[in-house]
């Protein structure tokens, strides 16, 4: 397999590693938009978070948990981060969670700055959509 997460956990390409299990890694990301930027990835692969084990994914959130601590030392406030699919900006297909520490003069805003083009949905709409998502009519 070609996946660059994949490389990393296994040793092949060399990163700043911060924090390991069995099952995940933390490391700092090679093009970070904040100082201490960091990714949590499980050592397995999965393109996306619904694919995983339970086991991979309990310790996933748990080194995301333990990270979000140490991160304190540089801020304390960061952007937890999940692209999961390509539609949604996640551009290495395996599962890795951003940890970006946050400060009010980073520029970045909320997570609703990411998006100019809001649906505008009247209560039939979000019934339909509640029903699509539940499997329900």
């Amino acid at each position: 397999m070609d996946c660059i997460f994949c490389k990393i956990a296994n040793g092949t390409i060399p990163a700043k590693k911060l924090y390991e299990t069995e099952k995940s890694l933390a490391f700092l990301d090679a093009f970070p938009l904040a100082q201490g930027h960091t990714l949590v990835i499980p050592k397995n692969h999965y393109s996306k978070i619904q694919e995983m084990s339970k086991a991979d994914n309990l310790d996933l959130f748990d080194t995301v948990q333990v990270m979000a601590a140490k991160l304190e030392s540089i801020s304390s406030s960061c952007l937890v981060a999940i692209h999961n699919g390509k539609e949604s900006g996640q551009e290495v297909p395996h599962v890795h969670v951003h940890l970006i520490p946050r400060k009010a003069s980073d520029g970045a805003g909320p997570v609703h700055s990411m998006f100019t083009k809001r649906p505008s949905l009247g209560s039939d709409e979000i019934n339909d959509i509640c029903n699509m998502i539940t499997g329900t009519k």
